[in-house]
C-alpha cells in the first residue's frame, strides 16, 4: 500500500490523454497527492518522452509509485521497463493490478489508454495503489528483475 502522503507521478502520451484525466480526478477525489508529468492534450506527441520522464524520477526514488498511459499501454511499459529500479506493469484490469503489486512489487503501472474505459482503469488504479507486495517467495524473483547475466 502506499500512504497518500506519497506523492506519485502520472504521465500520458496523446491517445492516454483522456484516460490519465479521469485517473487523475479519482486520485484527488480519493485524496492521493501527485504530479503529472504530461502531455497536456490530445495533440500527438512521442510516448518515450513522457515515460522516459516518469520512470527515470520512479527509479531515482523520486517517488513511490507511477501511473503511465499511451493507445496500447505497451510502448510505454517498454520504456519505463529500461529504468533498474522500476518493475512496470502493463495492466488491463484489477486483477492484474493487484497480482502485479502482490508478486512482483511493481511500482508502475501501465494502462492500454484505448483498450479499457475510465472506471475499468479506475479500479486498475485502486487496486494498485491498495495492495501490498507480500514478499516471501516473491521477494527472490523480485531481485531477479534486474540482476544481469
Amino acid at each position: 500500500m502506499i500512504d497518500k502522503k506519497d506523492k506519485i507521478v502520472i504521465a500520458s502520451d496523446h491517445a492516454g490523454y483522456e484516460l490519465k484525466e479521469k485517473v487523475k480526478q479519482q486520485l484527488e477525489k480519493d485524496g492521493y497527492q501527485f504530479d503529472d508529468m504530461g502531455t497536456v492534450s490530445e495533440e500527438s506527441v512521442d510516448y518515450p518522452d513522457f515515460a522516459h520522464k516518469l520512470g527515470k524520477a520512479v527509479n531515482d526514488g523520486v517517488y513511490k509509485r507511477g501511473i503511465v498511459m499511451c493507445g496500447s499501454g505497451q510502448g510505454v511499459s517498454m520504456t519505463v521497463n529500461k529504468y533498474e529500479n522500476v518493475r512496470g506493469a502493463l495492466c488491463w484490469n484489477a486483477e492484474q493490478a493487484e497480482l502485479s503489486r502482490r508478486h512482483n512489487d511493481a511500482n508502475v503501472i501501465a494502462l492500454p489508454g484505448r483498450f479499457i474505459d475510465g472506471s475499468e482503469a479506475v479500479e486498475a488504479v485502486k487496486k494498485f495503489m491498495n495492495t501490498g507486495f507480500e514478499g516471501g517467495r516473491h521477494q527472490r524473483r523480485v531481485e531477479k528483475i534486474s540482476k544481469k547475466g
